[in-house]
């Protein structure tokens, strides 16, 4: 189900990305006292009273600024404005008022969506009488807010969260259709590889514009099964966006992974894991969904007997956090090994649903508690009482202990790992717990 989206938007150096990490709770964005070292847009997943949503941060906005880079920054923001669903536009309450942020404001004003105006760097009550002035902005909604002392903050949430689109429901297309999102950078090959899936097996039932903006879902049969490809490339331009740009694929990429149960993540085989991979795949894990790696084009590379092995063993090394995710090679081009995408989808969205009955899941954990049991800390020894399988979609495992400090988390890799060795969980992430036992 697709997550809503808050950007926060505004001039360079007003506090975005103090106030993107206040809100995150950690060191996500650089943050420094330089005007402009918010280049890239960032994301994070956010939930504040049971709603969830993506926050997005962004480049400072400098509407008139000649510059080259200034007018990217711009359009990256431009970019995500136009996907966002709530607009958090934050604005300099040391310096007043200027003439940046109304021309800021005007932009905002065309987009026909809620704008939350942030006014911050009101780190008492004393100075709130500075956020008078901001109201000549011409938008009602007006916070001030502290990102660096936490002031008012949960106020700001509260109203972001009041302005997010009603959830929607389930998509109800059947416990046996597979939603299959096929992400990656620009030009590694994503419609490629569609069009060659299609194409090999022929028998596309309908095409029509999906519920996420600006993708196409295809819906493929194949033998008894049933995929919903989510295409997230050959994509129709928004309203005023000169071109596609690498940062928007990003975008893309996010809104896709929330609505599928297997994301194929397209690497060209050329260029190797790049950071842009490495940020898709990240979220790709966090939100829990079943991954597969494809390398693409694989066509194009000189090969010897320990090419294969080689490559895949620096993929690993560049994607650690995805050692569950399988690797398959393939030229989508001439339709090498594409025949095997197919049925690793099936395996991965089935280890997805792979539940262990609560007998078989102790006797493995006692095993492994017996062969390796957790390090005393501070004297005190960690003790695991029993576990059990709560959740699917990623398998989730509660861990009932006598103290969950006393258990590192590098002893839940550890379990992981026996998890692994017991029943694969082939592409898909685990989620590990532990409770206290009363």
């Amino acid at each position: 189900m697709k997550k809503p989206l808050v950007a926060i938007v505004g001039r360079p150096n007003v506090g975005k990305s103090h106030l993107f990490n206040r809100f995150l709770q950690k060191r996500v964005a650089i943050v420094e006292d330089e005007p402009g070292v918010t280049r890239d847009r960032l994301y994070g997943q956010m939930e504040w009273r049971g709603r969830k949503f993506i926050l997005v941060d962004t480049g400072g906005i400098e509407i008139k600024d000649p510059d080259t880079i200034q007018q990217q920054v711009r359009l990256q923001a431009e970019l995500a404005i136009a996907e966002a669903d709530v607009l958090l536009f934050v604005v300099d309450g040391k310096e007043g008022l200027q003439p940046g942020d109304l021309d800021i404001a005007e932009l905002l004003r065309t987009t026909n969506k809620p704008v939350l105006v942030a006014v911050n760097k009101i780190d008492n009550r004393e100075m709130e009488a500075q956020v008078w002035e901001f109201y000549r902005l011409g938008l009602p909604d007006i916070i001030p807010v502290s990102a660096v002392h936490g002031l008012n903050t949960g106020e700001l949430l509260d109203a972001m969260v009041s302005h997010l689109p009603p959830e929607a429901g389930e998509e109800e297309e059947g416990e046996d259709l597979v939603k299959v999102a096929v992400v990656g950078k620009p030009n590694a090959g994503k419609s490629s590889l569609i069009n060659s899936l299609l194409g090999q097996e022929r028998v596309i039932v309908s095409s029509e514009p999906g519920t996420t903006r600006d993708a196409i879902d295809t819906l493929l049969e194949r033998g008894d099964r049933r995929y919903l490809l989510i295409d997230t490339a050959g994509l129709r331009r928004p309203a005023r966006i000169a071109g596609p740009t690498e940062k928007y694929s990003v975008l893309r990429a996010l809104r896709a992974i929330d609505r599928c149960d297997v994301a194929l993540l397209v690497i060209d085989a050329t260029q190797g894991v790049t950071e842009q991979d490495k940020r898709i795949g990240g979220y790709a894990h966090e939100t829990g969904c079943g991954l597969m790696l494809v390398i693409n084009k694989w066509d194009l590379i000189e090969k010897d007997d320990r090419t294969l092995f080689q490559y895949e063993k620096e993929v690993r090394q560049q994607l650690p956090f995805l050692s569950y995710a399988p690797i398959v090679f393939v030229s989508a081009l001439t339709g090498q090994r594409v025949q095997r995408i197919l049925p690793l989808v099936d395996l991965v969205a089935e280890q997805q649903r792979l539940v262990i009955p609560t007998a078989e899941l102790n006797r493995l954990i006692e095993e492994a508690v017996a062969l390796n049991p957790p390090a005393a800390r501070k004297g005190k020894q960690g003790k695991i009482y029993y576990s059990s399988q709560v959740g699917v979609k990623p398998p989730l495992f509660l861990f009932f202990v006598n103290d969950p400090k006393l258990i590192h988390f590098s002893y839940l890799r550890y379990l992981e790992n026996k998890l692994r060795e017991g029943y694969s969980f082939t592409g898909t992430p685990l989620r590990l717990q532990l409770r206290r036992r009363n």
